[in-house]
């Protein structure tokens, strides 16, 4: 056995480098069945953070199927999602065509892939990315297709211009987009019904968000006929989707939690899986699918429990059962045959992958389609998260319970007796999203190190229902942040980490409650990261992107009606409370929280004498997506805490220190 060498939390010599976290780091994000092989889309930092995509069929290779200088990818919403698409009713030997929206000019292409032929569908916009396409469906036919249009009249125009439509174009050839639904605020997955006579649609206003108040709708497309399917005030629902007996399916949270019904016209809404757990998730990003319908009538989904999915079933006779996978987070589940489904997911000790899932009484049969990435280390080099539960408060300080995923140092590391780790509270962004319980070195990164990991699912977060989602309604910057100092107090105060060595963590709605969670006299922590974080509350509300123009609404207070909470929220207002030392990393090209928020807190910082680091990524827009950038910004956040902390990096690893100004 190789001897274990000791040495302090946070220096722990490690093969989880930050070039292995961007290493052929090619990331599945979506699936489809296409003829009698799948498409999957792979994001690839190593070529400049590009989507490519990928086809394989039984006992084949993955194969490209677009050019090196192609990048699909959309900016509805700005967040994206339902880029690209295949033609459902396809189903012979062969590839089918299918349709994507190229990142450049955002028009929609269909690829032919027996000829190779490429063709431009969509017009040229007056202005650049002007028309922007996402969430598209094939007619039964394959001579039609419906789509989301985001229209920006002008180079940078205000969210109050931007229009979203659904228009139908034609599947094969250029076309002038004809206008089917307009009004909405919003708009998201049309779907075409089987006999192509029947649209089905969702749609939202301000100031909802999507996981506030849906409709669903359907129309007639001969006579226009219009009716409302489901949803409405306090209810959100998302993913219709058409079955082939002609009933429409769909996600609703009218009970507390997304689960799924079916509707036939005519008839009632029938239940279909009923379960105390989230079978959806927030619609951040189009296109998503949680669920399949199997030829017999089975239902396969992924649900969310205690901040964990897994895979289940839904007999005919309305039995309930999970599937015995290994798989702790699962997205893009479709069918592709009788008894198998393809979906995206991944366990605790391995990346996202693609997987074939067949269905049988024997119990689950696994097909992995394009494996996780051999990093080649130990299972006990590996961090696994434990869900956790702790005292908290709300804004009036009544008691709750706060969630997160905790990860312990890597056991493969030893540190001098009587040494506590380091411990870092992330916090996700959204901040309707989830902490994800899969392998990632991004997390591997620092428990390897010696590192302990709190991923808090604070109040606001999805996966716990309802009611736990909309603890955040009106209590942004109190909620989140109490759940964080919680998380950070209850795992110091059982001895699991250094009460004096404890940092945040957070990008976009995560930085924006870090920077709140540091702008406080009583902070527990000592050290924090802000990633695009937002500064002043009031200036986002005044500048960012149609999609989340109102999202504020709701979390905060009308604006400008509530500007007084807004200034009062705002960790811009309280700078004279900092006492931390901070790094801040951005993107210029960001539209969703621009440049100005973080330079805004760093130029306060400094003018504070405050320990800062600020580093600007040029070509970088709501996330990083380079793998120089991502490199640079992991290392950089790393020599920063052991600047601040006191531990030696890694000789070995090369890493550049950062500047960190003030730090005495």
């Amino acid at each position: 056995m190789e001897a274990v060498t000791i040495s302090g939390y946070g220096s722990w010599p490690t093969p989880v480098t930050s070039e292995l976290v961007v290493s052929a780091g090619a990331r599945p994000s979506g699936v489809r069945p296409d003829g009698d092989g799948v498409v999957w889309a792979e994001s690839r930092p190593q070529e400049g953070g590009r989507t490519q995509l990928v086809r394989r069929v039984a006992g084949g290779e993955p194969v490209d199927l677009l050019g090196d200088d192609v990048n699909v990818r959309t900016a509805v919403h700005e967040y994206g999602g339902g880029a690209w698409w295949t033609h459902t009713a396809h189903d012979g030997p062969g590839a089918g065509p299918l349709w994507y929206v190229e990142w450049t000019d955002q028009r929609v292409r269909r690829l032919d892939p027996d000829s190779g032929r490429t063709t431009v569908l969509t017009p040229d916009p007056a202005v650049p990315r002007g028309d922007r396409y996402a969430d598209g469906d094939v007619s039964p036919d394959g001579t039609w297709m419906v789509a989301i249009r985001e229209h920006h009249p002008s180079e940078h125009a205000p969210a109050t211009d931007v229009v979203n439509e659904i228009v139908r174009l034609d599947a094969r050839e250029p076309s002038e987009p004809e206008v089917l639904v307009t009004g909405p605020d919003f708009v998201a997955a049309p779907r075409i019904s089987p006999d192509g006579n029947v649209l089905a649609w969702l749609s939202w206003d301000h100031p909802s968000m999507p996981w506030d108040d849906v409709v669903l709708n359907v129309r007639a497309l001969d006579s226009g006929m219009e009716a409302v399917v489901a949803g409405g005030p306090g209810e959100s629902v998302t993913e219709p989707c058409w079955q082939a007996d002609g009933s429409l399916t769909f996600l609703s949270d009218r009970t507390g939690w997304w689960n799924l019904y079916r509707w036939l016209p005519g008839s009632d809404i029938e239940p279909l899986v009923r379960v105390d757990a989230e079978i959806g998730v927030p619609g951040w990003a189009l296109g998503g699918s949680r669920y399949a319908l199997l030829d017999d009538g089975r239902v396969v989904f992924a649900r969310s429990r205690d901040g964990f999915d897994a895979l289940c079933v839904r007999d005919t006779d309305g039995a309930l059962s999970v599937l015995d996978l290994p798989f702790t987070l699962i997205g893009s589940v479709r069918a592709v045959g009788p008894d198998d489904v393809v979906c995206v997911a991944g366990s605790p000790l391995a990346e996202p992958a693609v997987h074939r899932v067949t269905v049988d009484l024997d119990g689950p049969r696994l097909t992995t389609l394009c494996p996780p990435r051999d990093l080649g280390l130990d299972e006990d080099a590996i961090s696994v998260p434990e869900a956790i539960a702790f005292p908290s408060v709300d804004g009036d300080g009544n008691a709750r319970t706060g969630h997160a995923l905790y990860y312990p140092p890597s056991s493969a590391g030893e540190a001098p007796e009587g040494e506590l780790p380091p411990l870092l509270v992330v916090i996700h962004g959204g901040p309707t999203g989830a902490a994800s319980p899969v392998f990632s070195t991004g997390v591997q990164y620092w428990t390897s190190r010696g590192f302990g990991v709190v991923d808090v699912n604070y109040g606001g977060s999805t996966g716990y229902g309802r009611e736990y989602r909309e603890q955040l309604k009106g209590a942004w910057g109190i909620v989140d942040v109490a759940d964080c100092l919680a998380a950070a107090r209850a795992l110091a105060g059982q001895g699991r980490v250094d009460p004096e060595r404890l940092a945040i963590r957070g990008g976009s709605a995560g930085g924006y409650t870090t920077l709140a969670a540091l702008a406080r006299a009583d902070t527990p922590f000592a050290a924090g990261a802000d990633h695009f974080g937002v500064a002043d509350l009031g200036a986002l509300a005044a500048d960012t992107h149609k999609f989340e123009s109102r999202y504020l609404d709701g979390l905060v207070g009308p604006y400008p009606e509530a500007a007084d909470v807004y200034r009062e929220r705002s960790p811009i207002t309280h700078v004279d409370a900092f006492s931390t030392p901070l790094i801040v990393l951005q993107g210029d090209e960001d539209a969703i929280v621009p440049p100005n928020q973080s330079e805004m807190i760093v130029n306060a910082l400094r003018a504070q004498k405050l320990p800062v680091a600020y580093l600007l990524f040029a070509g970088e827009q709501h996330g990083f997506r380079k793998a120089e950038n991502i490199r640079r910004a992991l290392d950089a956040e790393l020599s920063f805490y052991a600047q601040v902390f006191g531990f030696e990096l890694p000789a070995d690893e090369g890493i550049e220190p950062v500047d960190v100004e003030n730090l005495g």
